[in-house]
């Protein structure tokens, strides 16, 4: 039984979604009366109106709370941040968007109950027939394409490890995240490829997604996420992940 979770949201420039966000998981979190619950608002260094939208809400409610990087660090930098953070016996990253709803988090929690998982993440390739809204036929292409030069170069059995839906044991996530190098959007594969280098049991579940727009994803970020495939076989090689 689910009883103590904390979710962490990156948030770069969210000040418009994240309002919205906000009341959508407290409600759904409510609505599941556990005795511990947290979230962790990230922000990475935001320029725009970001910690003034999260206001009222941590100011009315103690179980919400903003953490700040030390300026503009990057997707995987404020994950680490937040799960290193995080008190709860389960965490959950999201992002700040929602393009997996909510309460998606059943799916990834029934999953890892059922197959005795530490982790379990969603998927967007497992059924694709969840999908709602696609990306633009580019995006989506050259995401199919990462995962399979992922799987050559890394070797990770997983068909989609991009989502940005992912469910934690807590101490499972601070042995994977304390040992993190990649800050920017590689940082998915590492720590799901640590993950399997410590053991740790990966559910992969399909959940249902819609491509929001105001992605923070350019095609330079995307092409960099490529050279972090080796970064992280050298990594591997340096012993850095031990």
């Amino acid at each position: 039984m689910l009883t103590s979770l904390s979710i962490v949201i990156p948030a770069y420039n969210e000040q418009v979604r994240l309002p919205e966000t906000i009341r959508r998981i407290e409600y759904y979190i409510g609505s599941l009366n556990l005795p511990f619950h947290e979230i962790l608002i990230v922000n990475d260094g935001s320029t725009d109106g970001t910690l003034e939208a999260t206001r009222e809400f941590t100011e009315e409610n103690p179980r919400i709370r903003v953490l700040s990087n030390p300026g503009n660090k990057g997707k995987g930098y404020s994950v680490r941040h937040g799960m290193l953070e995080a008190r709860g016996e389960w965490s959950l990253f999201t992002d700040a968007d929602l393009s997996a709803p909510i309460e998606e988090l059943e799916k990834l929690w029934c999953a890892a109950s059922r197959e005795r998982t530490e982790i379990a993440i969603g998927s967007r390739a497992l059924d694709r027939s969840l999908i709602g809204v696609h990306q633009p036929g580019i995006r989506e292409t050259a995401g199919k394409f990462f995962n399979r030069v992922m799987r050559m170069t890394i070797g990770l059995p997983i068909s989609d490890t991009q989502c940005g839906f992912k469910l934690f044991r807590s101490d499972a996530a601070r042995r994977i995240f304390s040992r993190q190098r990649i800050e920017r959007f590689g940082f998915d594969v590492e720590v799901l490829y640590i993950a399997r280098r410590l053991g740790y049991r990966i559910a992969e579940v399909p959940v249902r997604w819609n491509h929001a727009e105001g992605s923070k994803v350019g095609m330079f970020t995307g092409l960099h996420a490529f050279a972090e495939l080796a970064i992280i076989r050298a990594n591997a090689a340096r012993g850095l992940y031990r």
